[in-house]
């Protein structure tokens, strides 16, 4: 009697993806290197008079020569989430029911009007990254000819994590330092996004729209869908 064959194993979705875990507020990759996330706020730079944008620029332009290290900017766009808003002005219209029906109504349509301009994609809400990464020196081993044959998938390298983050930080916290100086001599505020606040950014990436209704309260831990929604239907 034949043997039935086993099912084919279906890749993943986080089989494609470049992070391997996010750990001690840094995100390491597969490929043995790990980043750092600074997240900073923006400067209206067209109400600045001519001699303070003069002397943001001469700023700026000091914080690129002083880099010794590479550094990404990164802008992310994303509709803004207005649902704490829009539960306030439920709390208020119910507050006004009774004393103001006149004020309820105005209220009900303000918030109509205000899920219109989200609808419509009006509102948006920017976000400004520094992204620092840390490189490591890591060998992959090349598959031999008989896994070629065979169609075996070669195999990533070995990756030590502990020691990997160890040695992010290491590297990392003198260059996070240095960017924080520079960029407090241009009036922005920064910080280095958490572990919680990474594996958040990154679930609402693959995830924009499940991001909207379901967030991840207290912790990565206490979500009840995937992290990263797959593309294709026969991704499981």
């Amino acid at each position: 009697m034949a043997k039935a064959k086993p099912p084919k194993t279906q890749s993943t979705t986080q089989e494609h993806l470049d992070i391997l875990d996010i750990q001690g507020d840094l995100i390491l990759l597969k490929n043995g290197n790990a980043s750092l996330v600074l997240e900073t706020n923006s400067v209206n730079f067209d109400l600045l008079s001519e001699r303070e944008q003069d002397s943001m620029i001469g700023a700026y332009a000091s914080m690129l020569n002083s880099l010794s290290f590479p550094a990404q900017i990164v802008v992310r766009s994303r509709k803004l989430d207005l649902s704490n808003y829009l539960k306030w002005i439920d709390e208020q219209a119910a507050v006004t029911t009774q004393a103001n029906p006149y004020l309820r109504e105005k209220i009900s349509s303000y918030k109509e009007f205000i899920v219109s301009l989200v609808q419509k994609g009006e509102v948006l809400d920017k976000r400004f990254y520094i992204v620092i990464p840390h490189f490591e020196a890591i060998s992959v081993p090349r598959p031999s000819f008989l896994d070629f044959l065979l169609g075996k998938k070669p195999q990533g390298p070995k990756i030590n994590r502990a020691a990997i983050l160890e040695r992010a930080k290491t590297d990392l916290e003198p260059k996070r330092d240095h960017l924080l100086k520079q960029m407090e001599r241009l009036g922005i505020k920064a910080r280095q996004l958490t572990t919680p606040e990474l594996i958040g950014m990154f679930y609402e990436i693959y995830n924009p729209e499940q991001a909207r209704y379901q967030h991840i309260a207290g912790g990565a831990g206490n979500y009840t869908s995937v992290m990263v929604e797959p593309a294709v239907g026969g991704e499981q």
